[in-house]
């Protein structure tokens, strides 16, 4: 289906930015991710989303080439980041189809709501394996691709002009905010996200002298997601947009516009950082929203998509 522009990505953004240039996406087929790979082929780039859901991830391809007319978009389903070889294997194909990989966003995630009395070490471990191995083997599978495009498309140290060819060499890990003052039923996610957010640092210390830029990017509350919709109820979701200190809730094209900023001129010298766009929600609550502290958590009930010994009625 055709989307809005406006609904993706800002008018601030000139067409054509990423011109020639190739992304990979993990979690491509999510509503965030999605959103940031279809505002780069609105502008320009070609694209190459992954996913373990295999009609999911190439319905969703197909429709993010219709952001801009002769876009190619390729949709690789049945690849699991938790496996190296699953995400080498769809690199190469990317680079065979599309000819090179000049920006990353390592975006697949698992997450639910769970005391640490009700997960499992099987469920916590998932989440690891998901969130950090799976941002670590994208990281491992891309970064040839990254320090040969970076090489290609350096800022000149002295004019201080990017390349006539463009950006290239980039690197964003899409984590949370989660971690900052610890998070009641997201414990895992927490711990996921912290070592995500190492990683990324250390990716911009250890790459930075080859041109290579590594940033995250932590989302808020963002409405119409997946991970809304899992984490906060819909009858507990205008009491919590109300505590927000914008009152409201982001948009997927906030997270758009941040990605283009990093991987665009602009952010030529922005690396080892963690962009936060959650409108200060952070700061207010450190609360899952989709239960009473500490109530909840005295009650002795588990929450529905965890087995436990008594379900919550959310």
């Amino acid at each position: 289906m055709s989307i809005k522009k406006s609904d993706y990505v800002s008018d601030t953004w000139k067409d054509g930015l990423f011109t020639n240039k190739v992304v990979f996406c993990t979690g491509g087929a999510g509503t965030i991710c999605s959103a940031q790979v279809r505002a780069l082929v609105h502008l320009g780039a070609n694209a190459c989303i992954v996913g373990r859901n295999v009609e999911k991830t190439e319905k969703m391809a197909q429709d993010i080439a219709t952001a801009r007319s002769g876009a190619k978009v390729l949709g690789l389903g049945a690849v699991d980041v938790r496996s190296f070889d699953s995400l080498k294997e769809s690199v190469d194909r990317c680079v065979k189809e599309l000819g090179a990989i000049d920006f990353v966003i390592a975006g697949a995630a698992g997450n639910f709501l769970a005391s640490i009395n009700q997960i499992s070490t099987n469920a916590f471990k998932s989440v690891m394996d998901i969130d950090v191995l799976g941002s670590y083997n994208t990281l491992k599978a891309t970064i040839p691709h990254l320090v040969e495009s970076a090489k290609k498309h350096k800022v000149d140290s002295n004019s201080l002009k990017p390349s006539p060819a463009g950006t290239g060499g980039r690197i964003i890990f899409v984590s949370a905010t989660l971690h900052y003052t610890g998070t009641v039923f997201q414990g895992h996610v927490s711990v996921a996200k912290a070592g995500i957010d190492a990683l990324a640092n250390t990716v911009a210390l250890e790459f930075g002298p080859l041109g290579v830029t590594s940033n995250v990017i932590a989302p808020g509350p963002i409405a119409s997601t997946e991970g809304l919709d899992r984490l906060l109820p819909s009858e507990s979701a205008e009491k919590y947009k109300k505590s927000q200190p914008l009152g409201r809730f982001g948009s997927v094209r906030d997270i758009a516009d941040a990605t283009v900023y990093l991987f665009a001129d602009t952010g030529s010298y922005v690396t080892g950082q963690t962009l936060v766009v959650d409108g200060s929600s952070w700061r207010t609550s450190s609360g899952a929203g989709a239960a009473e502290y500490p109530d909840f958590l005295l009650s002795g009930e588990t929450f529905q998509s965890v087995k436990g010994k008594k379900k919550a009625k959310l």
